[in-house]
């Protein structure tokens, strides 16, 4: 028999909302730059459950105790390479007194296996290089750094200056 977990993971739902924007602002504080999640229940409702068309963003939570302490934050991306879709998981983050236990495992799985259901080739998503706790985490469980490769960034001015007038 299967081991029987005291925790759900289920697709968020819009009365989630302000809990994803809780645990957001605590993966913000993680990051050290707490005042960079200025995204606000609007936003966020706009993009996981919009009135008309698609979503742009998708989410699950973990539930303990009839509480949202971990979440996974993602959207689908696509190779050029590959010519097949995947997901780019935003944000993985789990209340750091319910880490452990194996709600983010169950996370990760979930998003593995909506790849693997829908044909899906990738789970990718970046990790800040002095996150080693979340890096050994990732690794445990098969994942690997691109090396190669580093994240750009135009946003701000700069994306205001490149658009132009």
């Amino acid at each position: 028999m299967g081991e029987v977990s005291d925790f759900e993971i289920r697709p968020a739902t819009a009365s989630d909302v302000p809990d994803l924007l809780r645990l957001v602002r605590a993966l913000a504080e993680y990051e050290k730059e707490p005042g960079a999640a200025t995204a606000t229940p609007a936003q966020f409702e706009a993009a996981l459950f919009p009135q008309e068309g698609d979503p742009t963003a998708y989410a699950l939570v973990g539930v303990r105790d009839s509480v949202v302490v971990g979440m996974a934050l993602w959207f689908r991306s696509f190779s050029t390479w590959t010519g097949e879709a995947g997901i780019w998981l935003e944000d993985l983050f789990v209340q750091p007194d319910q880490r452990g236990g194996g709600i983010g495992q169950a996370l990760l799985a979930r998003l593995a296996e909506l790849c693997t259901d829908n044909g899906w080739t990738r789970l990718e998503w970046a990790v800040l290089d002095w996150n080693t706790p979340s890096i050994e985490f990732y690794r445990a469980r098969g994942a690997r750094p691109l090396d190669d490769w580093t994240t750009f960034r135009l946003d701000g001015d700069a994306l205001s200056r490149l658009a132009g007038p």
